[in-house]
C-alpha cells in the first residue's frame, strides 16, 4: 500500500512540477543576458522533478512497483518458471525453440567427428596401414551403428508403446490443465497449503530473531504457490518432471543395435590391450572412437516421424500454459524489466535489475532494522542516541596528569580500612570522571563513526593546511622548505599509505583519522597557496597606501581573497576523505559505513550494499550543502567582481 501511494505522489508531483514550471516560464521577467548566474538562481520544482524520477526509476527497474501492485506476481511467476523449467528438456529435443531435432543435430555432429577422426587417421605418420585399416573399420561399424536407430522398421513395439504412453500422458496432462479447479485439491490439502505460505512469508521479507534479534535472512522469491493460477502452474510442474524423466530413461536400443555396440565395444577394447606402449598413439584413437560410439548409444536418437505425435502434444500444452497465464504475462513484461523470476529445480529466483538493485521497500524496512540497537548490523546500530553522564566527557577531555601535579600525597585507608578522600582524591576523581552530574544524549553507530573520522580529519587537515599553506604563498623559505615534502606524499594514492599507517597506528580510529589527516592536508595547503599567490597586486598595494601593518593585510586582504580557493578545497577535501574512509574501513575496522559495506559484499547482502551508498551520498551531500550555505554567507561576491 505504502509503495503504491508513494508511486502515485511521484507522479502527481512530476506533472504539478512540470506545468508549475511552464507557467513560470511565461510569466517571469527573463531580462538577464545569457551566462548571469542569477538565471540559475531557483528551480526547486525541478529539483523535486529530478529527484522524483530518479526514484521512479528505482522503484520500477528494482520491480517495487510490481511488488507493490502485485504483491503475488512473483510467486505466481515462480510457478510458471517451473514449468518452463520443466518443460526446457523437453522442447529442447524438438524443433520448438529450436531449429531442428536434438537427434539430428547429433547425427551431424557425431558424422563431423568420425570424418575428422578418418582423416586424422589416413595423415598420420605415426600408424602403420594395418593400424590404419583397424581404426577405420571401428569407424564404418561406428557410422552404421547411426541407421540402426533412425530405422522406423528396427524400432521396438514395446518402445513405441511408451513413447505413446508418454504422449498420452502429455495430453491427459493438457486436458486437465485447461479446467478450471485443476490439480483438484482437497479441503485439507488447501488447508495446509496456505498455512505453509504464511509461514514461508511474503516477497522479499526480512525474518528477524525474536530471541537474538539478529537478522535471520531474506526470502527472495516464495515457493509454495500462493494462489489458484499458481497451484495449478506447480502441479502441472511436478507431473511434467515426471513425464521428462520417465521420457529421458526411454532409449531406442533395438536387439541389432545392441549387438552391433557390445561387439564394437569389445573389438576396440580387445585391440586395445594387445597394443604395445610404443603404440599409444592408435590405442589413443581407438579409444576417441568408443567415444563416439557411447555418445551415439546415450543420445535419444529415433527414427524421424517417430516422435512427431509427442512434439505437437508439447506444442498444445505450451499454448494451453501460455494462456493459463492471462494478465501474468503483461505484469512480466510491463512491471518485470530487464528480466523475470526464473526456476533452477525447486528454487526460485529474480533474474535481471531486480537482483541486484534492491527495492526502496525492503531497503527501507533493513535500515529501520539495522538502525535499532536490539537488532543493528554486527550487534552495533547504524545511528542511534545514548544517554551519556557529562563525567564520561569530562574525564575523556582533561588529562590525568592535573592531578598528580598538585603537592601532596593522594588518600591512604585508615587502620579501621575506612579512605577519606582530600583534594587532591577529589581532583583525581574528577579529571577521570569518576562522579554523577546528570546524562545527555550522545550519538553512536556504525554512521557516527564514520562521520566522527572524516570531521576530525577534515579539521585537523583544515587546521594546519591552510596556516601552513598561506605561509607557503606569502614567503619564500616556507614554499622552498615544505614544498618537496608536500608533492613528495601528495600524488601518492592514499590507499597505499593506509596499510603502513594502519600497521603502525593500529586499526582503531587514531590509524584511520590520521590517514584523512593526510588526505585532507595536502588538498588545504594546496588551496590556501593558490589563494595566497593570487591575490590582486593591487589590492596589497592599496592596503599599505592606507597604512594597513602586515597583520592587518593577512586578515583584511590576502585571507578573505584566499577564501574562494580555501572552501572549494574543504569541499574537494571532503569527497576525498570519504572516499579514503570507506576503503580504509574495508581493509581494517570493526565499526563504520565501509565495514559495514566490506561485510555485507562478502554475503550477498544487496540491501545493505545499497543502504552504504545512499548513506554515504546523503552524508556527503550534507557536508557539501553546509559548505554551500557557509560559501554564500562568508564570500557572497565570488563571481560578482
Amino acid at each position: 500500500m505504502l509503495t503504491q501511494l508513494i508511486t502515485f505522489l511521484i507522479f502527481f508531483a512530476v506533472i504539478g512540477c512540470i506545468l508549475y514550471g511552464r507557467r513560470l516560464i511565461k510569466t517571469e521577467k527573463i531580462d538577464a543576458v545569457f551566462g548571469n548566474p542569477e538565471r540559475a538562481l531557483g528551480g526547486t520544482h525541478w529539483v523535486i522533478v529530478g529527484s522524483s524520477f530518479l526514484l521512479l526509476i528505482w522503484l520500477y527497474y528494482s520491480w517495487d512497483i510490481a511488488k507493490g501492485f502485485y504483491p503475488k506476481s512473483a510467486n505466481e511467476l515462480c510457478q510458471v518458471a517451473k514449468v518452463n523449467d520443466s518443460l526446457l528438456g523437453l522442447k529442447y529435443q524438438f524443433p520448438i525453440e529450436q531449429r531442428e531435432l536434438k537427434s539430428t543435430s547429433q547425427i551431424r555432429q557425431e558424422n563431423k567427428n568420425l570424418k575428422k577422426i578418418t582423416i586424422e587417421i589416413q595423415n598420420s605418420n605415426d600408424l602403420n596401414n594395418e593400424q590404419k585399416t583397424i581404426l577405420i573399420g571401428f569407424i564404418t561399424k561406428t557410422k552404421q551403428l547411426i541407421p540402426l536407430l533412425t530405422n522406423e522398421n528396427l524400432l521396438e513395439g514395446e518402445t513405441k508403446q511408451k513413447i505413446n504412453d508418454i504422449t498420452g500422458k502429455i495430453n491427459l496432462l493438457t486436458e486437465n490443465f485447461k479446467k478450471p479447479d485443476y490439480p483438484f485439491e482437497n479441503e485439507q490439502e488447501r488447508n495446509e497449503r496456505l498455512k505453509a505460505v504464511s509461514e514461508e512469508g511474503g516477497w522479499g521479507i526480512t525474518k528477524v530473531d525474536a530471541g537474538s534479534g539478529t537478522i535471520e535472512n531474506t526470502i527472495e522469491v516464495p515457493l509454495v504457490p500462493a494462489t489458484n493460477r499458481g497451484l495449478k502452474f506447480d502441479a502441472a510442474a511436478q507431473e511434467l518432471n515426471l513425464i521428462s524423466d520417465e521420457f529421458f530413461k526411454l532409449r531406442n536400443h533395438n536387439p541389432r543395435f545392441q549387438n552391433t555396440i557390445k561387439e564394437l565395444k569389445n573389438d576396440v577394447k580387445v585391440y586395445r590391450n594387445d597394443l604395445n606402449d610404443s603404440e599409444e598413439v592408435a590405442s589413443s584413437y581407438a579409444k576417441n572412437i568408443v567415444k563416439i560410439a557411447r555418445r551415439i548409444e546415450f543420445a535419444s536418437i529415433y527414427p524421424p516421424n517417430a516422435l512427431d505425435k509427442m512434439q505437437n502434444a508439447i506444442v498444445n500444452f505450451d499454448k494451453a500454459q501460455i494462456e493459463a497465464q492471462g494478465g501474468l504475462r503483461f505484469v512480466d513484461i510491463f512491471l518485470f524489466p530487464a528480466g523475470t523470476i526464473v526456476a533452477s529445480g525447486p528454487s526460485c529466483s529474480e533474474q535481471g535489475s531486480g537482483r541486484w538493485l534492491p527495492k526502496p521497500s525492503d531497503t527501507l524496512n533493513k535500515f529501520v532494522l539495522m538502525s535499532k540497537p536490539s537488532v543493528g548490523y554486527k550487534e552495533i546500530p547504524l545511528l542511534w542516541i545514548n544517554m551519556v553522564d557529562v563525567s564520561k566527557m569530562i574525564g575523556f577531555i582533561l588529562p590525568d596528569w592535573i592531578a598528580d601535579i598538585l603537592p601532596g600525597d593522594y588518600p591512604v585507608h585508615t587502620k579501621d580500612g575506612i579512605v577519606k578522600q582530600n583534594f587532591k582524591g577529589k581532583v583525581l576523581k574528577f579529571v577521570t570522571g569518576d562522579f554523577k552530574l546528570f546524562k545527555i544524549p550522545v550519538p553512536y553507530g556504525h554512521i557516527w563513526d564514520s562521520f566522527l573520522r572524516v570531521f576530525l580529519g577534515l579539521v585537523f587537515g583544515i587546521i594546519i593546511g591552510v596556516p601552513l599553506g598561506l605561509f607557503m604563498g606569502l614567503n619564500r623559505f616556507a614554499k622552498g622548505f615544505f614544498d618537496p615534502l608536500i608533492e613528495l606524499y601528495r600524488p601518492v594514492p592514499p590507499l597505499a599509505w593506509a596499510p603502513l599507517i594502519i600497521s603502525v597506528l593500529g586499526i582503531d580510529n587514531t590509524g584511520k583519522v590520521f590517514l584523512l589527516f593526510m588526505v585532507s592536508l595536502s588538498i588545504m595547503i594546496i588551496s590556501a597557496r593558490a589563494g595566497a599567490s593570487g591575490t590582486q597586486l593591487s589590492k596589497i598595494h592599496a592596503a599599505h597606501s592606507l597604512g594597513a601593518s602586515k597583520r592587518q593585510i593577512l586578515r583584511y586582504v590576502i585571507f578573505p581573497n584566499s577564501l574562494p580557493e580555501i572552501l572549494t578545497g574543504i569541499r574537494v577535501a571532503v569527497g576525498m576523505c570519504w572516499g579514503t574512509l570507506v576503503a580504509a574501513e574495508f581493509l581494517a575496522g570493526t565499526t563504520g559505513i565501509g565495514f559495514v559495506e566490506n561485510v555485507a559484499k562478502k554475503y550477498f547482502q544487496y540491501e545493505v550494499i545499497w543502504i552504504t551508498i545512499f548513506i554515504m551520498g546523503m552524508l556527503g551531500l550534507l557536508f557539501d550543502v553546509t559548505l554551500r550555505k557557509i560559501i554564500d554567507k562568508t564570500i557572497p561576491w565570488r563571481g560578482k567582481g
